[in-house]
């Protein structure tokens, strides 16, 4: 069923960086998560679209996506909420920052970022990917950062 419903986001727009961090040790677990057998992202087709849409309006100022997250199988969840306890940060499921249920599991949410598509230099963004913090919130964000951050939401 999944298959039906779900695209690789690079089907879409083949100029979308991928760098699925779940998939690698680069994510707040240190490690690989189950279900992400390699790097790349998918999406519910409508949500996909979208994203290539975004990527169509971004690209005349010599931007795009680089996406970290789309689809989320629910072991991988499953092995995040296994890390929240095992390492007692339980706290992040109190603070919202890792659900219990998630529009990724939907293929409906993702996690990306800017770059400059000559080079695919991230635009900086304030914050690395996973951060757990109030830095994070784009209401929080000041100067280039936020310019940044504003520019990505009013492509989106």
């Amino acid at each position: 069923m999944a298959e039906s419903l779900l695209v690789d986001v690079r089907r879409v727009d083949s100029s979308i960086v991928v760098d699925a961090r779940y998939a690698g040790v680069t994510n707040f677990t240190g490690h690989p998560l189950p279900g992400y057998e390699a790097n790349r992202a998918f999406l519910r087709r409508e949500a996909a679209a979208a994203l290539g849409r975004v990527q169509q309006r971004l690209r005349p100022d010599g931007l795009g996506l680089k996406v970290f997250d789309g689809y989320r199988p629910i072991r991988a969840t499953l092995a995040m909420m296994e890390w929240t306890e095992r390492t007692g940060r339980e706290d992040l499921l109190a603070d919202g920052y890792i659900a219990v249920r998630s529009r990724h599991n939907l293929g409906l949410a993702v996690d990306l970022t800017l770059v400059r598509l000559a080079d695919g230099q991230e635009l900086v963004m304030g914050t690395p990917f996973d951060e757990f913090s109030a830095a994070a919130h784009t209401a929080n964000a000041t100067g280039a950062v936020q310019a940044n951050r504003q520019r990505l939401v009013a492509a989106m």
